[in-house]
């Protein structure tokens, strides 16, 4: 189940319970919470609550189809023109893990517990699995990735798959609009991008990005010199 609602920044909040089975709602209700900020790109927040893990094995009526629109949807989100949050509590697996991944800043409550789906055959090798060892390598998420084991709140946040534990997420989403506060969803965006195009591209090949970067950076500099003078 997915629901969305206003918040008090022009962007939105989106709730995720990964115990529901991935659904075309679910996919649309993403793509709508991307439409909506890539409309007002800018400041704010986006910011994701996640809950829930699937239950016994996989669902009817799932195919490669409705899981690549998923996962296209959720690449959409992993790239928005605005610093994005994303809050897990409790078990959290599935779409709720999938977006909880996806997301700039993660925070976990202290009785959260990240599960990559498994039945009796093996665990589901979607792309939380790749997340995940971005996030933290082969070693730290190998039994999670292989067998399903559970990662509690505090190995996550040592791993750097959460980046805080908060007992109270109110909390957390206030320090996050303070560090956000001020930036360009647009600018944030492209340091993101840098930030991802680092783990694979060399030396050479990231040079000409960055300075692409830095030189609209100069020149949104100077025009507002320009606009002031």
């Amino acid at each position: 189940m997915v629901r969305t609602e206003r918040v008090m920044e022009p962007l939105y909040t989106l709730e995720i319970d990964g115990s529901v089975p991935l659904s075309p709602a679910a996919v649309k209700a993403v793509a709508a919470l991307c439409d909506r900020t890539e409309d007002r790109a800018g400041r704010g927040l986006v910011v994701v609550h996640v809950t829930g893990a699937p239950a016994g094995d996989r669902p009817d009526g799932l195919d490669v189809s409705l899981v690549t629109k998923w996962e296209r949807a959720l690449r959409r989100l992993e790239r928005l023109p605005a610093p994005t949050v994303a809050v897990a509590e409790g078990a959290c697996g599935g779409t709720a893990l999938d977006a909880f991944l996806a997301a700039d800043v993660r925070v976990a409550t202290p009785d959260t517990r990240l599960l990559v789906p498994r039945d009796t055959t093996a665990t589901w090798p979607g792309m939380a699995a790749y997340r995940l060892v971005q996030l933290a390598g082969v070693a730290g998420v190998r039994k999670a990735v292989l067998f399903g084991r559970p990662i509690e709140a505090a190995a996550a946040l040592a791993l750097g798959i959460a980046d805080e534990i908060a007992d109270d997420p109110k909390d957390a989403l206030a320090a996050a609009a303070e560090l956000t506060d001020g930036l360009s969803g647009q600018e944030v965006a492209i340091r993101r991008q840098l930030l991802f195009d680092a783990a694979t591209t060399g030396f050479e090949d990231a040079l000409g990005a960055h300075l692409a970067a830095c030189d609209r950076t100069l020149r949104q500099g100077a025009a507002k010199e320009a606009a002031a003078s």
